[in-house]
């Protein structure tokens, strides 16, 4: 449940008290270190958390795991009034209050979860000034009683900001589309003046400019960091007996770690879920359809226990909040590149060594295309969603560096990064230069307006009744690709689109248009390779990264401070990453601390937990000798 902890409102830790303004020389990073326990910040938060509490408007886009709940939590304690945060999932909510409360904020929630009494006991705190942060889904947001609450708050000047987490949920194209996060719009109207920061791990180009556009956020500062994760390391494999090849992942690299398997139905859910327990996996299925109670159960078991695999659907994980996710798997291909990006940054939170894994075979496009097809949406929707599911298409044929291309996808820049299936073991490639000529001079020979079915029925000489109508059976290009079955054809034009030889014109119904790129393997001067379907070889079994302690870290220690956290987390009746994560842990176990000034140096310690916790963390220091 959440709640606004009003029994620590009186700690050494807080910034002010309860009822008094923040007074206005309280620095971002003395908040920084004395209420969350870093002493720097990191990449672009010190510049956001500065532009949102002078009251800037702010569009961050910033990758899970790097620090985004700061960038309002902080402004929030250096306004005056109440921070409203629009989260749109009842456990992210949980978590993010838990976490605050732990470090000493005052917090709360309102959310379906409270019973009514309280509800009300939450807004007796809210009207009484006692709330640094309150959290709404956007639903109650909008209800006529608590936008008058609102009114009140921007009437006695206690409104200090508005957050919008989650803001990919505004886009009508994005994977998780929440159509109330549409009539977010009536807060810079109805709260003119109210600085607004809207906040999302991921969004390409497109979905970005709808967020500014639906949240009216167009004249806001942009905030946008490296889409790079570093710790993930990214894997991709033929599907040959996929089950199987998900309990081999888990055992050789994963035994004991929690982690996150995806799957595109119900069904498949529920089935995977049952096979991994009957193979002495500790697996639970995760979808909308379950029963609200087992659903809820679930989830509270993974989050707070060691070692659970969740299968689940789509439905879960936006806005999970657990650190030590060691992978995320894929049995199914996901809908986009957006999508993969936002599911597999799930894993590796805390920074540490995570494995992204994925599936895939022919039969995934076939579905996901079937699924696109027979959708409800129109054409404008189909188009975009064929074109989202070939640029993921291009992700899983690539023979270069995954990282690489993903980051390409988000207009960033990079190198190839060596921790990548790719990059690790290169696959096997054949030379498709004289094949990618011929696609593209019939592209250019066809007008430049067609896509990639009607080009492949010119290439392999199919007199169609489109071939015949357009007069293609008449251009150079015709039949001269008749060797090459249908398959490859099209594996070839995605990798075109991928590598930026063909762009796709989606206001002309996808056809396909030569870019500058091709004109130097038009001309001779480049070369063209694509992925060959893989030989089965031996693997080296990488340790996983709960084992992996650093050297100098004594295993006994920190296998002592976690069990002391597991203990403290059941009494709170919190997940055990809100007591301290991993790596906080790892750096006590290190340091080895004597006194509460060193204790107190550790990342990840702020006055509050020093003074909750600093005495039985030494105490299990000294012991441990």
């Amino acid at each position: 449940m959440c709640s606004a902890a009003r029994e620590r409102a009186d700690s050494p830790s807080r910034i002010r008290a309860m009822n008094a303004p923040h007074p206005a020389t309280a620095p971002a990073r003395h908040i920084l270190e004395h209420v969350f326990g870093y002493t720097a910040f990191r990449g672009e938060q010190e510049a956001i958390v500065e532009h949102v509490a002078a009251g800037g408007d702010a569009l961050v886009l910033m990758p899970t795991g790097g620090g985004k709940s700061l960038c309002y939590q902080i402004p929030a304690l250096l306004r005056s009034g109440t921070a409203i945060v629009v989260s749109p999932l009842i456990a992210l909510m949980q978590d993010q209050v838990s976490a605050l409360v732990e470090a000493g904020v005052a917090a709360a929630c309102l959310n379906s979860s409270l019973s009514l009494e309280e509800s009300r006991a939450v807004e007796r705190e809210l009207f009484a000034g006692r709330l640094d942060l309150l959290y709404v889904a956007p639903e109650r947001l909008l209800t006529p009683r608590f936008l008058d609450t609102l009114d009140e708050l921007r009437d006695t000047h206690r409104l200090a900001l508005f957050a919008i987490d989650e803001a990919h949920c505004v886009s009508q194209w994005g994977h998780d589309f929440r159509p109330e996060y549409l009539q977010l719009s009536v807060l810079p109207e109805r709260y003119p003046g109210i600085p607004r920061i809207a906040l999302t791990a991921t969004a390409d180009q497109l979905t970005r400019e709808e967020i500014a556009r639906n949240l009216r956020l167009e004249n806001a500062r942009r905030f946008v960091s490296s889409f790079d994760r570093p710790n993930i390391r990214y894997r991709i494999v033929d599907k040959a007996d996929p089950r199987r090849q998900l309990l081999a992942f888990i055992r050789e690299d994963h035994q004991d770690e929690a982690g996150i398997v995806y799957c595109l139905s119900r069904r498949k859910v529920e089935e995977t879920a049952a096979w991994l327990a009957e193979h002495g996996v500790d697996a639970l299925p995760y979808h909308a359809g379950l029963p609200v109670e087992e659903r809820s159960a679930n989830q509270v078991r993974f989050l707070r226990e060691d070692g659970i695999v969740m299968v689940a659907t789509i439905a879960f994980g936006m806005g999970i909040d657990k650190p030590d996710v060691r992978f995320v798997a894929h049995l199914d291909l996901p809908r986009s590149v957006e999508g993969y990006y936002q599911e597999t940054g799930r894993a590796g939170r805390d920074g540490l060594p995570a494995e992204a894994w994925m599936a895939w075979g022919a039969a995934d496009v076939v579905q996901q295309r079937r699924m696109i097809d027979e959708s409800e949406g129109g054409e404008d929707f189909k188009r975009l969603a064929r074109a989202r599911l070939d640029a993921l298409v291009g992700l899983v044929e690539s023979t270069t560096c995954r990282r690489q291309h993903l980051l390409d996808y988000f207009g960033e820049a990079s190198g190839p990064c060596g921790n990548c299936d790719n990059c690790l073991e290169p696959p096997r490639t054949w030379d498709a230069t004289d094949a990618a000529r011929k696609a593209l001079s019939c592209v250019y020979r066809t007008g430049q307006r067609y896509g990639a079915g009607h080009l492949i029925d010119v290439l392999r000489g199919e007199r169609s009744e489109k071939v015949i109508e357009r007069g293609h059976e008449a251009v150079s290009t015709f039949g001269i690709g008749a060797d090459v079955d249908d398959r490859t054809w099209r594996s070839l034009f995605r990798q075109l689109v991928a590598r930026g030889l063909l762009a796709v014109d989606h206001e002309r119904y996808g056809a396909l248009a030569l870019t500058d790129a091709a004109r130097p393997l038009l001309r001779g001067e480049d070369e063209f390779m694509l992925r060959l379907v893989p030989e089965k070889r031996g693997r080296t079994k990488r340790r996983s990264a709960s084992t992996e302690i650093p050297a100098g870290i004594p295993t006994t220690l920190f296998d002592r401070l976690r069990a002391w956290r597991a203990e403290t987390a059941r009494e709170r009746n919190v997940p055990a990453y809100v007591i301290f994560h991993d790596a906080t842990l790892r750096e006590i176990a290190l340091a080895r601390p004597h006194t509460l000034a060193e204790l107190g140096g550790i990342s990840g310690i702020g006055d509050r937990k020093l003074e909750a916790y600093g005495a039985a963390i030494l105490e299990i220091v000294a012991e441990a000798g």
